[in-house]
């Protein structure tokens, strides 16, 4: 029927009967659907369940080792649930984003979208502080790695996906953050990088929370699940069945609805935006055309459809108005953007607002049929759900996505609602969009199949193509697809590490993901810090779901995100996650770490930080404290050459790291051994001052408290005999270093001679008054030197004697042979009495000789022959040699005062 264009209002369009469309005929008959629905089957959108059922088994791709001996602690909330509830009455509708019961109890939706730039003061002026950084992207996101850490510490004995929501809020945080910084401070590249990671981060934590709730629930569901006979069944309860009977079909909507979410992300404050071109007529430059014509009779050269309803563009096969073109194209391209987003509500409403009320009905008929009156046995008539013609519906929208004359946006559109992959993938874009679209396909698919092996599908979907009611998809095929597209930017995208980590998620291939984290970890390039943090939590939190995972791809990524941690200086991190290292690579891990701490004001933090993580601290000191010692691979002998004067940065170092043994007092007796294996190689290289250091950082009270601690052990036994011996080389360190110290100060006075002042010849009565002056005081300078040389020859011969004669065995002689042998300590002690006690013996020798106590210096070969000390067995053949030739030199001295050559005075 033509319009009337005599009509000052515009009526709604009005149609031919036989020419009205299928779509057309149904508006009336369908009801608005949930604005989350995105399949028109698939979409019949995952069941809401009591809980989420879950991935059978098989799915995980690895042996789920269920270490979950309370399901609580996991789920943390509430208890179980019972397999069968009865499903509420919008379930299968109520898959949008915006009001979906079932998609909100799998993740919880951003507060806002990335877009949003109402944020808050405190964010206004965080931004503005961070502008001033040099890199204000990582700035403004460095505090994740302290907070990841500790709502890990947090949550870990609670629940584990309330871990991750956590995760997902920090990361949201960060990431409206980094957009008002990005907005105030322009594109940036390295800010907008770092926003880019945590919004793929965010994304990748919402889809795993997503999936694992469903999985841990059907893990901790160990019965077996059977069908339920539902007399005169309708189309929603065979596909309620399917949901909670099919995982895979499951996860796959799971799937759907995490994609959808990133695009609501995206989209932000889109549907206002596009407001500015709405109206409640349709099409009003065509309809005023139309009037101008009829009313003036005014040719134009391009012609117009010559009726208004929605199928006359078509049917005639005549163009709109140019800026009705145009409205058209943008109003497509952003309905498809809302139905992408799982915004189909929205879409529906901004259809009716630019008065297209037809084309919002053609979107509504996706719902499945439920008539609940044919079961329920009550008298009272309930409403009817769903579209009892869906099956014409479809058909229809399929044969409208395959139309050639419609526009790429209006065929995306139908095709998404009926399952025709390929012109939705025309206006796919991202990976994002080729996934979902896959999904989408494949859910739809499964859908339809269950429903004609119910009996209940439709005869109009034998109009459907066969391919497309008998594919086989699966989640492996989906994603091999993926591999083979012909979009560059897909293929490019398929490549990122976020995207390959929501790959292996999705298919629940642990194992595949761990070999690619492997490979990621041995290439040049260096990964991102922020993705490095994420994949040790991801694995974390598999690890504390009991999965099966390979150990040594664990080890490797916390070992590397450790590594990042101490390059970072993030001391008080790192504790954490070593202690999640099998207990041999934490402590060495640890020590490594420790190593590089080097503010003396930080050390017993990390300490205390180690303690609180349970790591075995008195190990990992131990070894810090060996790895610098040992750090000097020189051969354990006498260097008397090349040798840097003074204490080096390396000894520094050396004499430092007691400190890491000196905070606990139960640790002394090992801070005595390390100290004496440290003191053992400077004395063996003369490094005296270096030894004396290492030997002043010993606590004096340390033999006191190690007998104290073992008192304290109840141990009724003796000190073992490791401690023992390290009390008595202790002992012979510091008398050696006593005698040194001792000829040192001797050495220094014995130079130091007072100068006898010169007579001035022929000098005046002054100046002989004050020579004799200067020379009463030289004899009294001369006295009083002469005694304290004395004193000091005395106290030095005291001290070296206490080193060669120590008592019970001498010097750098074990007293208890019983316990554990140390080579290389046993070694180095006898080469110790080699090198020391020659050289105290020269030292004491040249003493007497130069005080000319020369009948001592004899006495000296009497100590060295006597057998019970068997000090002559530690002189090389040179040493005793020149030993000899110097107390040669005492005996002609004593001659030569008439004495014999012992020293005794001669008989006449």
């Amino acid at each position: 029927m033509n319009m009337d264009w005599g009509h000052t209002e515009l009526p709604s369009p009005v149609v031919r009967d036989p020419e009205v469309t299928i779509a057309a005929r149904r508006r009336k008959k369908v009801a608005f659907p949930s604005p989350g629905s995105s399949s028109p089957s698939a979409s019949t959108a995952t069941p809401a369940r009591p809980l989420l059922r879950n991935t059978p088994a098989s799915l995980f791709r690895q042996a789920v080792t269920p270490r979950l001996p309370d399901a609580s602690s996991i789920l943390s909330s509430g208890g179980r649930t019972p397999r069968y509830t009865h499903t509420p009455r919008n379930a299968v509708s109520s898959l949008n984003l915006d009001d979906s019961d079932w998609t909100n109890s799998l993740y919880t939706p951003p507060a806002s979208g990335l877009d949003d730039t109402s944020f808050t003061d405190d964010i206004t002026n965080l931004s503005s502080a961070l502008l001033k950084e040099d890199d204000p992207g990582e700035a403004a996101a460095a505090s994740l790695f302290t907070e990841f850490l500790a709502s890990f510490e947090k949550n870990s004995s609670s629940g584990m996906l309330d871990l991750l929501d956590d995760y997902q809020a920090l990361c949201q945080d960060k990431v409206e953050v980094l957009q008002s910084v990005v907005l105030r401070a322009g594109q940036n590249s390295k800010t907008a990088g770092v926003r880019w990671l945590l919004q793929q981060e965010r994304s990748t934590w919402r889809l795993v929370t997503s999936l694992y709730r469903d999985r841990i629930q059907l893990v901790l569901e160990d019965d077996i699940m059977t069908d339920l006979a539902v007399p005169n069944k309708s189309e929603k309860a065979v596909v309620e069945q399917l949901f909670q009977r099919d995982a895979g079909i499951r996860q796959s909507q799971l799937v759907i609805d995490w994609l959808e979410s990133i695009a609501k992300d995206q989209i932000g404050d889109f549907s206002d935006n596009i407001e500015f071109y709405t109206k409640n007529v349709c099409w009003e430059n065509t309809l005023h055309a139309l009037k101008l014509r009829r009313t003036s009779g005014a040719i134009f050269t391009v012609p117009l459809v010559t009726e208004l309803d929605p199928d006359a563009p078509l049917r005639q096969q005549r163009p709109l108005a140019d800026l009705d073109r145009e409205d058209d194209c943008r109003l497509l391209k952003n309905l498809f953007t809302l139905i992408r987003a799982g915004m189909t509500q929205e879409a529906q409403r901004l259809c009716k607002r630019c008065g297209q009320a037809w084309r919002a009905a053609t979107l509504e008929g996706w719902k499945l049929y439920s008539d609940p009156n044919m079961t329920s046995g009550s008298l009272e008539l309930q409403a009817v759900e769903g579209n009892p013609h869906r099956g014409i519906w479809k058909a229809c929208c399929w044969r409208l996505a395959e139309e050639e004359q419609l526009n790429r946006y209006e065929k995306a559109i139908y095709a998404s609602l009926s399952g025709n992959l390929k012109p939705l993938l025309a206006v796919c874009e991202s990976w994002e969009d080729y996934v979902w679209a896959y999904f989408r396909v494949m859910v739809d698919s499964l859908v339809e199949q269950e429903l004609m092996s119910s009996g209940m599908a439709h005869q109009e979907v034998d109009t459907l193509p066969r391919e497309y009611l008998e594919a086989n998809w699966t989640m492996e095929k989906v994603f091999e697809e993926l591999q083979a597209s012909e979009s560059e930017r897909v293929l490019g995208e398929s490549r990122e590490h976020y995207h390959i980590i929501q790959k292996f998620v999705i298919l629940g291939d642990l194992d595949g993901l761990l070999e690619e984290m492997s490979d990621w970890l041995t290439a040049s390039k260096p990964l991102p810090s922020h993705l490095l943090r994420f994949m040790t939590h991801l694995l974390l939190f598999f690890r504390s779901l009991g999965l099966a995972l390979k150990e040594e791809v664990c080890v490797d990524v916390l070992k590397a995100y450790i590594s990042l941690l101490i390059r970072d200086q993030q001391c008080d991190l790192v504790a954490s996650y070593v202690s999640q290292l099998p207990a041999d690579l934490a402590t060495a891990h640890y020590a490594a770490f420790l190593e590089t701490v080097n503010q003396p004001e930080l050390r017993p933090r990390c300490l205390q930080l180690a303690t609180t993580a349970g790591l075995d601290v008195a190990a990992v000191t131990k070894l810090v404290v060996e790895k610098v010692r040992e750090r000097d691979d020189a051969e354990f002998t006498h260097h008397n050459r090349n040798l840097e004067p003074g204490i080096t940065q390396e000894d520094g170092r050396k004499i430092d790291v007691i400190d890491w043994l000196l905070f606990d007092p139960a640790h002394r007796a090992e801070s005595l051994k390390q100290s004496n294996a440290i003191m053992r190689k400077f004395l063996a290289l003369q490094k005296h001052d270096a030894a004396k250091a290492v030997f002043s950082k010993v606590p004096e009270d340390s033999m006191r408290e190690i007998y104290r601690h073992w008192a304290e052990l109840g141990q009724a036994m003796p000190l073992p005999a490791e401690d023992e011996n390290a009390i008595r080389e202790h002992l012979c360190i510091r008398a050696y270093l006593e005698a040194h110290e001792a000829f040192t100060d001797w050495f220094s006075h014995s130079s130091s001679t007072p100068q006898k002042p010169a007579a001035a010849p022929e000098a005046k009565f002054t100046e002989r008054v004050a020579n004799e002056m200067r020379e009463k005081e030289y004899q009294a300078s001369l006295s009083s030197w002469s005694c304290r040389l004395d004193v000091l020859t005395e106290d030095v011969k005291e001290r070296i004697y206490n080193v060669l004669l120590f008592v019970d065995g001498g010097w750098m002689v074990d007293n208890r042979q019983d316990s554990e042998q140390d080579s290389e300590r046993s070694h180095q002690m006898t080469a110790l009495r080699s090198l020391c006690l020659p050289r105290l013996t020269f030292l004491l020798l040249s003493v007497l000789q130069n005080s000319s106590r020369h009948q001592e210096a004899l006495r000296l070969a009497d100590i060295i022959s006597d057998e019970q000390h068997r000090l002559y067995q530690v002189f090389a053949k040179d040493e005793l040699r020149r030993f000899l030739q110097k107390l040669r030199e005492s005996s002609l001295c004593l001659l030569d005062r008439g004495f014999d050559p012992l020293g005794y005075e001669l008989q006449s």
